[in-house]
C-alpha cells in the first residue's frame, strides 16, 4: 500500500528542514510528500524550492494566505492533492525516526486510524538540533534532552514486538494528537475532512476524529513504533479556545459524521499549490 505524507507548517524554516531530511532517510518512502502552509513568509517556498531539486519523491506545495491560525483549511488544501490510498499527516517540527512510514503502513488497518507517540525535545536539545537542521538527527534512547518524564522515556525507541503487545483503542479524547496521525482518504472524504470553520488554535483535530469515530471508524493508539521527535516550540496563542470548544461540542453532542465546510470545498478548482 502507498502512503501519502503531509506535513503542516507556519514560518518555521529551519524546523522543517530538519523533518525534510528525516524524511529523506525513511526506510519507505511516501508516494508523495505535501506541504501544508498556513501562510508562512517566503523563506519557506524558498526552503521547499530548494528541496524539491533533490528530494527523491514528489514534494508538493501548498500555501494559503496568512489570514490568523487556520490549520484546518491548510490540511484541507493538502488533503486534496492526496493520490495515495493512504495519508500520514504530521507537524512541521516532528523529527521521523527512519522506519516511520513503514510503521504506519505496517500498522494500518481497515476501520481504523492510527495516532502515533511524540518524544517531546528539550528546549535545549531542540536548540542542538536547529543548529544544523540540514544534518540527519538520529538519537539514541540514551541522548540526553529526550523527554524529562520517566514514563515517556520507556516508550523513546522503537520495538515492533512491543508495539504488538501494547496497541490499545483511543477513547479519551483529550488525548488526540494531530502531530503523528494516518488516515484512509475513503474515510477522510467520508466525513469530508477538517471543519475549515476552525480559526485560531485548538480542537480542529479532536472535532475531525470525533467526527471519524461517529461514522464507525476506530481509534487506534500504536506506541514503540512511527515514532516522531517532537522539537520545542512556544505554546500557541488560545484566545479562540472557547468557540472552538463549542463548535466540538456539538460534533460530538449530535453525533455528526459530516461537515458542510470541508475538503470538499478543496477537491475541484484553483489551488495555490508550487
Amino acid at each position: 500500500m502507498k502512503a501519502d505524507l503531509i506535513i503542516t507548517t507556519y514560518n518555521r524554516p529551519d524546523a522543517l528542514e530538519a523533518v525534510l531530511v528525516s524524511v529523506i532517510h525513511q526506510t519507505v518512502m511516501p508516494n508523495r510528500v505535501i506541504i501544508a502552509d498556513d501562510g508562512s513568509t517566503g523563506f519557506t517556498k524558498d526552503l521547499i524550492q530548494r528541496y524539491q531539486e533533490i528530494f527523491p519523491t514528489r514534494l508538493l506545495y501548498e500555501w494559503q494566505e496568512n489570514e490568523g491560525f487556520r490549520a484546518a483549511q491548510s490540511r484541507n488544501r493538502a488533503l486534496a492533492q492526496v493520490e495515495a490510498e493512504y495519508v500520514i499527516i504530521i507537524d512541521g517540527d516532528m523529527v521521523l525516526e527512519k522506519h516511520f512510514v513503514e510503521d504506519h503502513i505496517t500498522y494500518a488497518r481497515k476501520g481504523c486510524f492510527l495516532q502515533g507517540g511524540r518524544i517531546l525535545l528539550t528546549e535545549r536539545k531542540t536548540q542542538e538540533v536547529l543548529q544544523e537542521p540540514g544534518h540527519l538527527f538520529a538519537p539514541s534512547i540514551f541522548d540526553k534532552g529526550l523527554e524529562s518524564r520517566i514514563e515517556k522515556q520507556l516508550t523513546a525507541f522503537r520495538s515492533t514486538w512491543l508495539a504488538r503487545l501494547w496497541g490499545k483503542e483511543l477513547k479519551d479524547r483529550n488525548k488526540i494528537r494531530s502531530c503523528n496521525m494516518s488516515f484512509y482518504m475513503t474515510d477522510i472524504k467520508r466525513v469530508n475532512g477538517f471543519n475549515n470553520a476552525f480559526i485560531g488554535w485548538g480542537r480542529e483535530d479532536s472535532e475531525f476524529v470525533a467526527r471519524l469515530i461517529n461514522s464507525g471508524i476506530k481509534g487506534v493508539i500504536i506506541k514503540f513504533v512511527a515514532l516522531g521527535y517532537h522539537l520545542y516550540h512556544q505554546e500557541e496563542n488560545r484566545a479562540a479556545l472557547d468557540r472552538n470548544d463549542e463548535l466540538l461540542r456539538r460534533a460530538i453532542e449530535n453525533k455528526l459524521t459530516y461537515c458542510a465546510d470541508g475538503l470538499s470545498k478543496f477537491l475541484t478548482g484553483d489551488k495555490d499549490s508550487l
